[in-house]
């Protein structure tokens, strides 16, 4: 049976390399310092495997990508210092056997290669997220193979999932195992800062390093999604998957430094498992956790969202569209106009369809139709399956009727919606979108999905929806 050693969740500036920084490093010493204690802790671990999960390797939408080549190298070329080189013999054994307990749990994984990185054009060079940490640990100690993991952006319950693989994948073999789990905090935490500032950058930082001190799992797990974003981090996932390792043990955390000297947030904190116990398995209670949220936002569902997940289901189910049912508000049964349903899953988009304008004889026809076709016709996504239903979380938007507008200026990216419109061509955005702030966004979208060039005539309309959760 494998050994788990201690655990690192390290940063990655590569200022903090003395040859890189010249001299700027000495900004970030504390990083520096804690990074040679964790290469001289794992100079006494002596592990036969690192497992290192970085954000900066070849990321996908939808799976997470397993390096399965027999050698990893890479250089800091791209931050002047080509001569400044890494390699490392891949351990193949516990890669593949990572594999095939993540394709036990249906988890979508990706094996990196020279096939597969033409394929999808990535490459397979050791990024900075592995580099940094590597050069800190190569100082100190060199005799192990390595394991290299780059997340993809699946659902936070997924990716402790894909952790609790690794873990069974260490049990199964015979190594003496360290895990390296590389990510930058947040990126905003002071004006000038590389990802611009947000308040909510410190915040973000703050209520992580508590939660680890802390190891409150199901607090990191859950944390806002939109708090998590703001941030502009890149380690939160790395550390979900590290968090699904160490499940099933109690654990000695330790946050050995905190500094964020160019605007970015550098945590370099350990991990000791210190012995199993069934009262630390976290993977059914965050599940459970997870159902019981959907059910509750179900219960409180509107009358709107509720016909949307009714005409739906029963669409996926039975094959048929319903009718109207009896009992609606006047509202919605009296009057017209556009509507927009939107479905998402696990916090991501999963199909939206709408109209500008009515097309049916009311607003429940509209929702309904819009629904079906949120969930079977966009061509973005495959079809909703009977297995997702459960999963999925509704929102309705019904449109008031769009006015023109000679200039941004009249736009607001939270109060109204945008209609851009040249020729028979036009694109339409939806107010109050995560990740769309300004009316210079709001227009620059919409006009990709026109497919109208910026440097054309064209005319803006915008909206007010009433939108249903």
């Amino acid at each position: 049976m494998g050994i788990l050693l201690k655990s690192y969740l390290v940063p990655h500036p590569p200022i903090i390399v003395p040859e890189i920084g010249r001299g700027e490093e000495i900004e970030a010493r504390k990083t520096v310092e804690a990074m040679e204690k964790v290469a001289d802790s794992i100079g006494r671990d002596r592990p036969d495997a690192i497992v290192l999960i970085t954000p900066h390797g070849p990321v996908f939408s939808d799976a997470i990508a397993i390096g399965v080549q027999r050698r990893f190298r890479g250089t800091f070329g791209r931050f002047g210092r080509p001569d400044i080189s890494l390699d490392f013999e891949g351990n193949q054994d516990m890669t593949f056997r990572v594999m095939e307990e993540a394709a036990r749990e249906g988890i979508a994984a990706v094996s990196i290669d020279n096939a597969t990185s033409r394929h999808y054009r990535v490459d397979t060079e050791l990024d900075h997220g592995g580099l940094v940490p590597l050069y800190f640990i190569t100082k100190k100690y060199s005799g192990f193979k390595l394991v290299h993991i780059t997340y993809g952006m699946l659902p936070n319950t997924e990716l402790y999932k894909f952790g609790n693989c690794i873990k069974k994948a260490i049990d199964k073999g015979g190594e003496r195992v360290s895990i390296l789990c590389s990510g930058d905090l947040s990126h905003r935490l002071k004006r000038g800062a590389p990802a611009g500032y947000s308040e909510k950058g410190r915040e973000f930082d703050e209520k992580l390093i508590l939660h680890i001190k802390e190891m409150d799992i199901k607090s990191i797990v859950e944390m806002d999604e939109s708090l998590v974003k703001e941030a502009g981090e890149c380690g939160y996932r790395s550390l979900l998957i590290l968090l699904g390792i160490l499940d099933g043990y109690d654990v000695d955390a330790n946050v050995i430094s905190y500094e964020g000297p160019f605007g970015v947030g550098y945590c370099v904190a350990e991990f000791m498992p210190v012995r199993k116990s069934a009262d630390r398995e976290h993977i059914n209670l965050l599940e459970s956790s997870i159902r019981s949220k959907l059910q509750k936002k179900r219960e409180n569902e509107d009358v709107y969202v509720r016909l949307a997940r009714k005409a739906l289901e029963t669409y996926i189910k039975e094959k048929r569209t319903i009718s109207v049912p009896e009992g609606l508000p006047a509202e919605m049964t009296r009057k017209k106009a556009g509507v927009f349903v939107s479905i998402k899953k696990n916090g991501k988009l999963r199909g939206c369809i709408g109209t500008i304008s009515a097309y049916t004889g009311s607003i429940a026809e509209e929702v309904i139709h819009n629904a079906i076709s949120a969930g079977t016709r966009d061509p973005r996504f495959y079809p909703v399956g009977e297995d997702e239903l459960d999963e999925l979380v509704y929102s309705v938007d019904v449109l008031a009727e769009p006015e023109p507008v000679d200039t941004i200026d009249q736009l607001d990216a939270k109060r109204y919606g945008v209609i851009v419109k040249a020729g028979r061509r036009s694109g339409l955005l939806l107010p109050d979108l995560e990740g769309v702030d300004t009316p210079e966004d709001q227009v620059r979208i919409a006009l990709q999905k026109a497919g109208i060039n910026v440097t054309e005539p064209y005319a803006m309309e915008r909206f007010e929806v009433i939108r249903h959760r």
